[in-house]
This record gives C-alpha cells, structure tokens and sequence, in this order.
C-alpha cells in the first residue's frame, strides 16, 4: 500500500510542477508566451500524470481487495516484483496515450489567433485555435478518455464491491472499521480525480466555457494533488503517529 502511495504522491507533486510555476508567472506578466516545444511537453507531462494517476487508483483498489479479501495470498499475489510490473505497465500505458494526443496536437495547424484562454496548454483549447476540421480527432479524444477513466473505474467497483461483500461478513466490528477507514480514503480520492477528469475531458465542446474549463483544470492540477495526502495522512493511524512524533521532536 505504501508503494503505491508513493507513487500516488509523485504523481500529485509532477502534477503541480508542471503547470503552477508557468500559471504564477501568467498571473505576474499577462500575456506570458509559452514556446510550442513548451507547450507540447505540458500537454504530454500533464496527460501523462493525469493518466497514470488514474491508471494507479484501479491498481490500489487491487491492492486493497487482496489485502482484505486474501490476506494469506497478499504476498504471493502483490510481491515485490508484482508491484513493480504493476507501476510499470501504468507509467508505459499513460505515456504512451499522452505522447499519441500531445503529438498529434502540437502538429495541428494554427493559422489565426495563438491566445490560449486557459491556465495552462490544454488538449481542448488548442483545438479551438487550430483552423482545421478537428471534430474526429475530437471524438477520438472523447473515446480515449472514456476508456481511461470508465476501464480503471470497473475495475474499482468490482474491487470494492468483494471488498464489501467480505467486510460485512466479518464477526471482528474493529476488523470492519479498520477495512473501511482504510478504503475509504481511497473512495474519496477516487471520487474527487476520475470527477474532475470526467468534467475535464469527458464533457461536449458544444456545453464548454472558458470558465468551466478554468474551475477544472485548477482543480485537476492544484486541488486534487494538494487533498490526495492530506485525505490519507488524517485517515491513517501510523502516519498521523509519525507526524505527532516528528512535531514533539
């Protein structure tokens, strides 16, 4: 669990390297020029985190199912090396689907205003820009994004749905209550990233706004990344026991 965790934090902290610092000195010089060489690799690291991130919680409620409905298995079925293939095929598969759109993107043509209403290079804003029919490549980003976000999320629910099951049946009441402290950290994070991507990524352009697309790439990119510890260091006993130890220090 600590594993994945940590790569969880990774990705919140990439998450908010690449965008803030660029979107702070967009709000100190309006009118802050990014390269296209710069804006491509914010498309690419972005959809990569974004997509790895999400790839990462269905790997975690996997995690979690093994633990609570097969702890005898637990180091057999999640070994070291398991773990690792594991973190591996979802860094390959979320680079892989960012190289493809952030490619693609980068290589539009743009033959009229190059202003980017948005925080940040955005997939969505730069296909208004570009003066090219973009309404396949449009429904191939809506597929994409569907079967990222709608695959992970199956297999969350039916994780979590075993997990149920076994919980209910077990006779220990702090048995249960330590099962769902555990699991529903994880639920929230859950709720709170695959929402905002649905919203992001998954929403018509005819029902888009700037402001819409604004409110939601700031909670993609700086809320959700800030909650995630938050939300698992206050429902974590050993945690919250290192931080008392480290401020009594």
């Amino acid at each position: 669990m600590y594993f994945f965790l940590s790569q969880l934090a990774f990705m919140d902290i990439c998450q908010t390297l690449i965008e803030v610092p660029k979107m702070s000195a967009g709000f100190l010089t309006p009118g802050n020029p990014i390269s296209p060489a710069g804006c491509g690799a914010q498309i690419f690291l972005s959809l990569m985190m974004g997509g790895a991130a999400a790839l990462l919680l269905a790997v975690m409620a996997y995690d979690r199912y093994v633990a609570i409905c097969k702890p005898l298995q637990y180091p057999v079925l999640l070994s070291r090396r398991v773990c690792l293939g594991l973190a591996a095929g979802v860094w390959i598969g979320a680079a892989a689907d960012a190289l493809n759109h952030s490619v693609h993107t980068v290589h539009l043509p743009y033959c009229g205003s190059k202003y980017i209403d948005q925080f940040a290079c955005k997939i969505q804003s730069l296909l208004k820009l570009s003066c090219s029919d973009t309404s396949q490549y449009e429904t191939l980003l809506y597929v994409t994004s569907s079967v990222l976000l709608l695959i992970p999320s199956s297999i969350i629910l039916a994780s979590y749905t075993h997990i149920l099951s076994t919980v209910l049946r077990m006779k220990s009441t702090k048995g249960q209550q330590k099962a769902l402290a555990t699991c529903s950290s994880h639920l929230t994070v859950v709720g709170m990233s695959n929402g905002a991507a649905i919203v992001m990524y998954m929403r018509p352009n005819a029902s888009r706004s700037p402001e819409q697309d604004k409110m939601s790439s700031v909670f993609c990119t700086i809320v959700t990344p800030v909650l995630n510890p938050l939300i698992y260091s206050l429902r974590n006993r050993d945690v919250l026991g290192a931080l008392r130890q480290l401020v009594g220090k």
